[in-house]
């Protein structure tokens, strides 16, 4: 394992194995990544646009999230130190619907780089934070929108969840097994992948473009569109003739012997990715097979019957002895850990995949950075937990600070 470090990308290690947060009451004077002197809003709502703005928190920049003062200090699903997607930020419990509220936020855009809001197409105009008044005040803001649907279009209003959005986009009825209902791939690929991702780059990009001509930006993210260019290969493999629309027929899907996942003799699980030849006969190697005696690896008609042979053969050995033997070989045989599985083991403890902050472990920040690294020093705050402090922060008077909470305007969290 790496060298206890303070210029280390994840922090300190301590006897746990996982990368040490730096514990946080002064980390406002000292956030380092390379957007440290990058400030977003984000009107909070959930998945996706949440998400976003946790991972520029991770790479440094200042991420207040606005809370609405009705969900604050009744109570969340979750004790708020777990709720991952809101760690690297603070946040601000206002209530929007008073003049005073919606005033102070946008005083606050005035001075940020980055808005961030996940409402339904016209929310935010309603209540009087769409583009057209945020950029009003601050015409170098760029505006980063988030919906499943899109601004417009026949669904632009209905309701929607990382399922529906896959539906609709052809990904979905790729996955899962033939002759079986598709099956979903967690929220990764619509919520985060094409949701988050592309509202990150998007805003990176955006910052470039100011940078370079003095211009903002309102950027249109939909879950559809991100999904549909994560799927621009296959799309591409589909007019070409070369992707089935049978489900589990295909070189990616599962449909290929050496490309799929194994049950070993004691009940855990391989997953095998042997695409490229030289990948192939190190896999028939290690598997004691005789690659003359078998069908040539392309052989799309021979797949089922490659595929059950294989799966006879991993199952006359345990996982770990399967390991020992594809040790040292270029074949693409990795374990499938569990969650537990993965912080412990020994690859993504060296490379420090986790990071333990005040006694709970964070996925480490990504992408590592050598000259200007993130650190995981925020943890997630209960609605309204830094109000006061904030507001101090971004320019304004104790006193009507002290008079907004009276009035109830804004809302400060208790103490721990």
């Amino acid at each position: 394992m790496k060298a206890n470090s303070d210029n280390s990308s994840h922090g300190r290690k301590d006897n746990s194995g996982f990368r040490s947060g730096q514990k946080g009451d002064t980390q406002a004077l000292n956030r380092k990544g390379p957007l440290a002197s990058v400030r977003v809003i984000e009107l909070a709502a959930l998945g996706p646009a949440q998400f976003a703005a946790g991972l520029l928190g991770d790479l440094g920049a200042e991420v207040v999230r606005i809370d609405r003062i009705e969900s604050a200090g009744l109570g969340v699903a979750m004790p708020p130190v777990y709720d991952f997607y809101n760690r690297s930020k603070q946040s601000l419990a206002v209530d929007l619907k008073s003049a005073e509220g919606k005033a102070l936020v946008l005083d606050m855009i005035g001075n940020a780089d980055i808005l961030i809001e996940g409402f339904r197409p016209g929310v935010a105009e309603r209540i009087g934070l769409g583009p057209d008044a945020c950029t009003a005040r601050n015409p170098g803001l760029i505006y980063a929108r988030m919906t499943g649907w899109g601004q417009e279009g026949p669904l632009a209003h209905t309701a929607g969840h990382d399922i529906n959005y896959l539906a609709l986009t052809g990904a979905l009825h790729c996955i899962g097994n033939a002759g079986e209902p598709p099956v979903p791939p967690l929220n990764l690929v619509a919520d985060l992948g094409g949701g988050a991702m592309y509202l990150v780059t998007g805003v990176l990009a955006a910052l470039h473009a100011r940078n370079q001509f003095g211009e903002g930006e309102v950027i249109d993210v939909a879950m559809v569109d991100g999904v549909s260019n994560l799927m621009s290969q296959f799309y591409s493999f589909r007019q070409q003739g070369m992707w089935s629309l049978e489900k589990k027929n295909n070189v990616v899907d599962g449909g290929a012997p050496f490309y799929g996942t194994y049950q070993t003799l004691d009940g855990k699980y391989l997953a095998v990715g042997a695409i490229e030849k030289k990948f192939y006969d190190q896999l028939i190697e290690g598997m004691g097979l005789d690659a003359l005696a078998l069908p040539n690896q392309n052989d799309r008609d021979s797949w089922p019957g490659m595929r059950d042979q294989f799966a006879s053969i991993f199952k006359t050995k345990s996982r770990e002895e399967w390991l020992e033997i594809f040790s040292g070989k270029e074949a693409c045989v990795s374990p499938v850990l569990d969650m537990d599985e993965a912080m412990t083991d020994p690859h993504m403890q060296q490379r420090e995949v986790f990071t333990q902050l005040n006694g709970v472990v964070h996925p480490s920040p990504a992408p590592r950075f050598q000259n200007n690294p993130a650190n995981l020093d925020r943890e997630p705050p209960a609605p309204g937990a830094q109000s006061t402090q904030l507001l101090e922060q971004w320019g304004v008077d104790e006193k009507e600070v002290t008079g907004l909470i009276k009035k109830g305007v804004v809302y400060q969290a208790n103490p721990e």
